[in-house]
């Protein structure tokens, strides 16, 4: 549903805009609620409330018996923030999130699948360097019959 990567730049705000294409399918998904949390790799989530749900409901069935299941469940939904889109595409970053993320001012927008992440111009780049020779390897090992 989400794809490609853009650049953008957060306002004196905190705020950057979603990118053109992901305004449009917002509009035509009619979808205003979304959540934006802690991510995996140093990028932050933002997640549609449809998305949220059925991610929320699986995070929710792990046993909370298990440390590492309300370990996760503490970091992923105590870092969440419920948001919406302003009149003129604007999401605006908390500061706590924007430290998580080490965003300054450039950030990647990065749609993945169900998903959108928020990154640092600086940590995309890198994870790009660092895994882009990588691709088919990854595909190989993940397809693999």
């Amino acid at each position: 549903m989400w794809y490609g990567e853009y650049l953008h730049t957060l306002d004196e705000k905190d705020r950057f805009i979603l990118p053109a294409k992901f305004r449009e399918k917002v509009k035509t998904l009619d979808k205003k609620k979304f959540f934006i949390t802690r991510g995996l790799d140093g990028c932050l989530f933002l997640v549609f409330q449809d998305a949220w749900e059925e991610l929320e409901n699986k995070l929710k069935s792990l046993s909370f018996t298990k440390k590492q299941s309300r370990s996760f469940n503490r970091l992923y939904f105590s870092g969440a923030v419920e948001s919406d889109i302003d009149t003129q595409g604007r999401i605006a970053l908390p500061e706590y999130l924007k430290e998580f993320a080490q965003i300054q001012r450039e950030v990647m927008i990065v749609g993945v699948a169900d998903r959108i992440e928020i990154w640092s111009k600086d940590r995309w780049d890198k994870f790009y360097q660092d895994n882009k020779k990588r691709f088919e390897e990854m595909a190989e090992d993940l397809f693999e019959e």
